[in-house]
């Protein structure tokens, strides 16, 4: 797997994989893919596979369970917040928060931050107001009021609720700390899909985050939810069952039939990520991880990073070479090399790199070698 003008990258050791950098569905810890296989045919010595299994029965009931008390273990979550699985993906939540809680003629305050803040916008503007408490869009999403910036939010008077998007995939984004305060009784609303359970949190700011799996947690289709219990009954309209987050909670994430085998792979994330020093161990990993990748494109002059250094992401690293055509041979030659998904988004260009909590440290060493070759051999 070689290139005419790069040396070959060393895949995983004994497992024939590529480094999968693709943003979403993303990479997996393959110590919980290889449990997945096993459970598959025969989850806790019951002959019957994971996939086979009732949502309502026994070997179900522990699956749940363990998901739950593991989900609070890990991020230290409290018995007024519920924990919960739900389907549709984020996106179904963007929709879902307004409906729920911005009232006819209220309105809620927004971070217009990227891509799926902009998505959020879009459908809470269906059910009321929104203020823009930050809009980054004149820097092409390359920057957050965070640090010294802080003094450019600007809340509304009397917000129902504070939206923002921890981390932006797009532009490699993230905030390291969280917007000023929000006025009167609103609460934080957090799409925490790209960075859930990356470092440590405390969720006590927080009414309501929301994760999908496919970036940090697990498959796509399956959202992790965790929400106050007293701002679950700020409910201000009468939902569908279906998306009514006080039904959800009180019916144990299983109104329907749920995403089953969503929610094990999420529950065997979770005790990967405890086995592998909780999240102050993630939080350790991916800046080690990170610190390897920036650090060489620091050192080159050959490359641009997209996000302002400050705000740059631990999850997403995003860049470009000097010209669209040495992009392409970059991710072309890269891809032959097994570094995969390595192409930005397509509003931007450019490379993305996403190093999620199951890339190991030899895919972000791989990806500095071949950076540092590219640029010799092209620059």
């Amino acid at each position: 797997m070689t290139t005419a003008s790069s040396g070959p990258v060393s895949l995983p050791v004994g497992t024939g994989r590529a480094f999968n950098f693709s943003a979403g569905p993303g990479v997996l810890p393959e110590d919980v893919l290889n449990r997945a296989r096993e459970d598959l045919l025969d989850l806790f010595g019951t002959g019957v596979g994971i996939l086979e299994h009732s949502h309502r029965g026994k070997a179900y009931d522990r699956v749940l369970e363990e998901a739950i008390a593991d989900a609070r273990s890990l991020a230290s979550i409290p018995d007024d917040f519920e924990v919960m699985f739900v389907q549709g993906g984020a996106t179904t939540q963007c929709f879902q928060i307004p409906m729920a809680f911005l009232p006819d003629g209220g309105t809620a305050d927004y971070f217009e931050t990227g891509k799926w803040a902009k998505d959020s916008i879009h459908e809470a503007e269906r059910y009321g107001g929104v203020h823009l408490a930050f809009s980054g869009a004149e820097s092409r999403f390359g920057e957050l009021p965070q640090g010294g910036d802080v003094s450019r939010v600007s809340y509304s008077s009397g917000p129902a609720y504070v939206h923002y998007t921890s981390n932006n995939t797009i532009m490699g984004t993230e905030w390291h700390e969280l917007p000023p305060t929000p006025p009167g009784d609103a609460f934080f609303v957090c799409d925490a899909s790209s960075d859930i359970f990356s470092r440590p949190i405390d969720v006590s700011p927080y009414g309501l985050i929301y994760a999908g799996g496919q970036k940090n947690l697990g498959p796509a289709g399956t959202v992790l939810v965790i929400a106050r219990k007293d701002v679950l009954e700020r409910q201000v309209r009468e939902l569908p069952w279906m998306l009514d987050y006080r039904l959800i909670a009180q019916k144990q994430s299983r109104f329907n039939t749920p995403p089953t085998f969503g929610v094990y792979l999420i529950g065997q994330t979770f005790k990967w990520i405890i086995e592998n020093g909780g999240l102050e161990g993630m939080r350790a990993h991916n800046e080690r991880k990170a610190k390897i990748i920036y650090d060489t494109l620091d050192a080159s002059g050959f490359y641009t990073p997209h996000a302002r250094v400050q705000d740059r992401s631990l999850m997403n690293v995003t860049f470009k070479t000097p010209s669209e055509d040495l992009d392409k041979r970059f991710i072309a030659e890269g891809e032959s090399q097994g570094l995969r998904y390595l192409g930005g988004h397509r509003s931007i260009g450019g490379m993305r790199a996403s190093v999620y909590n199951a890339m190991p440290v030899e895919g972000a060493e791989a990806l500095a070698s071949f950076l540092r070759e590219f640029e010799r051999t092209h620059g």
